[in-house]
């Protein structure tokens, strides 16, 4: 029971998200706009992560089986992939090491902040 409450609140929150998105005109995806109010929730203390736990993880762990009807979809596009596969690889490539990088910054700037602001609280 405890599992189908958790659902019934991401279910719930998703259901509000795709609302908003159908109301707000902006090219931002659904999926976005529920991290953003997630964190907010339990930023806030709204929620308490103990609502989701149990159901996140199950979903967290389920999503490996999501990706297979992608990469049968890959195999089936083989023709058009094959002629781009050089030029696919190489932005593939190069966008995943600008993320790690700006995420590196992002987090070491992270870190930084909350240490300067421990030692000004001290």
């Amino acid at each position: 029971m405890k599992l189908l409450e958790q659902f019934g609140i991401i279910l719930t929150l998703t259901f509000i998200v795709e609302t908003f998105k159908e109301l707000v005109p902006l090219p931002v995806p659904a999926s976005v706009y529920g991290l953003v109010l997630m964190l907010l929730l339990l930023k806030f203390k709204i929620l308490n992560i103990s609502a989701i736990k149990d159901a996140s993880k199950l979903l967290i762990e389920t999503m490996p089986i999501m990706f297979i009807p992608a990469a049968v979809g890959l195999l089936n596009a083989w023709n058009v992939i094959r002629d781009l596969l050089i030029p696919l690889t190489l932005v593939v490539s190069l966008t995943t090491v600008i993320v790690m990088v700006i995420s590196g910054h992002i987090t070491q700037f992270i870190i930084v902040s909350s240490k300067k602001k421990k030692e000004l609280a001290n």
